[in-house]
């Protein structure tokens, strides 16, 4: 069996898919780093886990948590089609649908497997009320790519969470 391990950027670090611990960061108060410490998820083996693990880890409100899934060379496409590949970035565009406060739901339309890529295309929906009171309903066909890593865990590589949608220019 090999062994991986990396820190991303957004501060998780990852040895083997099913040890992934979150490492808090600074910017987290102590009952958030105390939360923190305590939780792990592990990461896919098979691509089809991709999804499983993305409605765990969106569904657990912490960007962190949903920064695990994404690999050190990601593209996150936002809502607007900027591709943005920094992760700080990254988890501000995250942040702004985990602050709703509201449950994922997510499905598998297709798997399509080539070696050590995978392209996902995934019916997802949030639908609530948020917390400003009005309701909420966000959802699309995402059209994403992952990756194996060297530790046979599956990371996006893309994120491309409106598929073809039309955006509205940046």
């Amino acid at each position: 069996m090999r062994i991986g391990y990396w820190k991303s950027s957004s501060g998780v670090a990852i040895n083997n898919c099913n040890s992934m611990r979150i490492v808090a960061e600074s910017q987290f108060d102590q009952h958030e780093h105390e939360t923190l410490m305590s939780e792990s998820y592990s990461l896919p083996t098979e691509p089809e886990g991709i999804v499983a693990s993305l409605v765990e880890r969106f569904n657990s409100g912490k960007v962190s948590a949903m920064m695990g899934l994404y690999a050190p060379e990601a593209v996150f496409i936002a809502k607007d089609g900027r591709t943005i590949t920094d992760h700080t970035e990254i988890a501000a565009e995250l942040e702004r649908d985990l602050s709703l406060g509201l449950p994922l739901e997510a499905k598998a339309r297709h798997v399509f497997v080539g070696d050590d890529i995978a392209q996902i295309v995934l019916d997802w929906s949030i639908d609530g009320t948020g917390p400003d009171g009005k309701h909420v309903h966000l959802g699309g066909s995402a059209s994403d790519i992952v990756r194996r890593g060297a530790d046979g865990c599956w990371r996006y590589l893309i994120d491309n969470s409106l598929g073809t949608a039309v955006r509205q220019p940046a």
